[in-house]
């Protein structure tokens, strides 16, 4: 219950703003989670790509994790640009809302079909592992492969359907020890198949391409890639391309990663490729040399296990070697559905940011901070592609390269129109920059897009599948997008709001409460009240130590009489861009804050209560418009004065430009 305020008494009631959006994540957490979905096509890009292009399928698909290097280059460039630097975000500043909308669809695609395709592959792998181990056992039974697959893909995107609910941190968590079990899994697999090299030898995968029908698609009639050898290299290219899945994930999860924001990612980068080539390539490699031809066509969905069967040693030591190995399949490829609807999530934010998805969209759970119903909305759509794909992976891998391969052709463009549009200095630029007549010609950014365009547009002749399915959903999408921008645009006071972030707000009735949120040993106070005045703010966040300190960044609104006793936990406008501007520059920096809002008759008394209740060593405060530094600092003495109890020293910083006024108290 409210107090009721009465002459000569200051009040203060304290809403606590939910944190779950202004909490960062390492580099490592950020690489966790995109190798999540790269690392995991490990597990099933060998068969698809061999189906497609035959006994060279590891030769191009180790030559494709090589080109992750440029591709993920590209990420750190766009994502240094802006914090929330995804496709949708780089192409609508660079080319305009609508190929922004286009290529966003094409993007929503693959995030749907990374869910659809890594959760029936993990079904696969446990129903292959199912039917080998049964009659070791004198089990004499079976489970259908593309049945169960089906019903544990949906029983798993059920599962991070609840941990995305949850927030981002939590799933980051999964990931990480998704991917330390993966380390251990392929030392143990690398280390094998050294021994059975010794013991057996090793055939050497041919660079021989054989092409079938569905894999040249509208170019089979004419036999095209037998009539202009090069073109025969970009389709093999091509199917193997998927392989690079996740990578848009990077410029996702760029917003959530701790300070030094651009080390970092440059550091996460780093870690998802080489991890990727590693353990991608070196499987793929593994699998055609190990594996019998007389053997293979049994393990073409699930192409480790038979890896792992086909080693030396044995049979119940293979089998254990199938189960780990399997058992690692399923999290690796189980935490690539997380991934996937992280992304999708992060992406359909942008959207709903700038008016082009409702925005009902937006509304935040109520307990723990997440978009709910954005992220409700991606896992629909992903369990109703399992159901329609029938446990297919072959066709799931040839729809999938679609969304891939166009969001990169997509955001390369971008970035090199950037490079010409926006001649600002860059924190990090894409290499190979030749300087003439004052300008750096971005050579590398253009090699990179016209490689991308090509393997795009020959991928929309060779995969039927991919480009009649991708440019369906591409265009319902993009006409979903379209309607509903102009039905936003007509409310008037969506138009005028501008980008707000939505927040969850808990209310209580002592500032203590705020302790239950901050655990670090220095706690340290910022005031704020003007969007357009957080100087302060940000020259804190430039040298704050997250690992030590906790920021709460406070502000008070006013209010008397029966002002106060009506007081509703509800964010006004104003309040709302002043929470907004802060989540912007804790995003930018990659550093924690707690968001505090109290609503008080009296601001310099709910300052000093605040700083008491959160046992703040020190409190900052901007240069005041209305007031003096000499009277802000004489009304916050005699206001901690009033009501100080105990000894412990307290310091006050004003700062400003060229300003700074500090008194300890």
């Amino acid at each position: 219950m409210k107090p009721e305020p009465c002459p000569g008494r200051r009040v203060t009631e304290v809403v606590v703003l939910n944190t779950a959006m202004l909490t960062f994540i390492s580099f490592w957490h950020a690489g966790a989670i995109v190798l999540c979905d790269m690392a995991s096509t490990a597990w099933y890009i060998g068969g698809i790509v061999e189906t497609a292009i035959g006994p060279a399928a590891p030769w191009f698909i180790v030559g494709v994790m090589f080109f992750a290097a440029p591709v993920l280059a590209l990420y750190v460039e766009g994502s240094s640009m802006f914090v929330r630097g995804g496709v949708y975000k780089v192409v609508r500043e660079s080319m305009g809302g609508t190929l922004a909308k286009v290529s966003v669809s094409a993007l929503m695609f693959d995030y749907v079909l990374t869910g659809a395709i890594s959760s029936v592959s993990a079904g696969q792998y446990l129903a292959g592992l199912v039917n080998s181990a049964f009659p070791r056992l004198s089990i004499h039974w079976s489970v259908d492969p593309k049945l169960f697959s089906v019903a544990f893909a949906l029983a798993v995107v059920a599962y991070f359907w609840r941990q995305n609910i949850r927030g981002i941190e939590e799933s980051s968590d999964k990931a990480v020890k998704i991917m330390s079990l993966v380390g251990v899994m392929a030392v143990v697999t690398f280390a094998w198949s050294a021994y059975t090299i010794a013991v057996r030898g090793f055939h050497w995968p041919s660079f021989e391409t054989r092409f079938t029908p569905e894999s040249l698609g509208w170019l089979a009639s004419g036999q095209w890639h037998k009539r202009i050898g090069l073109l025969g290299l970009v389709i093999a290219y091509g199917h193997a391309f998927l392989g690079m899945s996740g990578v848009e994930t990077l410029a996702q999860v760029y917003r959530e990663m701790e300070a030094p924001k651009l080390v970092n990612l440059k550091r996460a980068a780093l870690l998802i490729f080489f991890s990727a080539l590693v353990l991608t390539g070196s499987v793929s490699l593994l699998a055609e040399g190990l594996i019998p031809d007389a053997i293979r066509g049994r393990y073409t969905d699930n192409l480790l296990s038979g890896l792992a069967m086909s080693m030396a040693g044995p049979h119940w030591a293979l089998l254990l070697l199938q189960a780990f190995v399997v058992l690692v399949g399923v999290l690796i490829l189980s935490g690539a559905v997380n991934t996937s609807i992280m992304g999708s999530n992060g992406v359909m934010n942008r959207l709903a940011e700038d008016g082009i998805m409702p925005e009902s969209l937006r509304h935040l759970h109520p307990r723990f901070g997440t978009t709910h119903r954005m992220i409700n909305t991606v896992v629909v759509l992903q369990a109703l592609t399992i159901v329609l794909c029938r446990g297919d992976i072959y066709l799931l891998g040839e729809a999938y390269a679609f969304g891939v391969i166009w969001s990169f052709v997509f955001k390369s463009a971008a970035v090199l129109v950037l490079r010409f549009k926006d001649r600002s200095p860059r924190l990090w630029r894409f290499p190979l920059n030749l300087r003439a007549g004052g300008f750096d010609w971005p050579i590398g950014l253009a090699l990179l897009f016209l490689t991308l365009l090509a393997i795009g547009l020959v991928n929309f002749t060779t995969k039927k599948v991919a480009t009649v399915s991708g440019l369906s959903f591409t265009a319902f999408f993009f006409v979903l997008f379209t309607i509903s921008e102009r039905i936003n645009r007509r409310v008037a006071a969506r138009a005028s709001a501008g980008h707000q972030e939505k927040f969850n707000l808990r209310q209580a009735d002592d500032l203590s409460v705020i302790r239950a949120e901050i655990d670090k040993p220095n706690r340290l106070l910022v005031a704020v009240r003007d969007p357009n005045n957080l100087y302060h703010l940000n020259k804190i966040l430039e040298t704050l130590d997250s690992e030590t300190t906790d920021l709460v960044v406070f502000t008070s609104r006013i209010r008397t009489g029966l002002g106060l006793i009506d007081e509703t936990v509800v964010m006004d406008h104003d309040e709302q861009k002043l929470f907004t501007r802060i989540l912007e520059l804790a995003e930018k920096s990659g550093k924690s804050v707690t968001p505090m809002l109290v609503v008080s008759n009296e601001p310099f008394y709910a300052i000093t209560q605040a700083a008491q209740a959160v046992g703040a060593s020190e409190v900052v405060f901007g240069v005041s418009a209305k007031l003096s530094t000499d009277v802000q600092l004489e009304r916050l003495a005699m206001t901690w004065g009033s009501l100080q109890q105990d000894k412990k020293q307290v310091r006050f910083r004003i700062i400003g430009p060229g300003v700074e006024h500090v008194v300890d108290l």
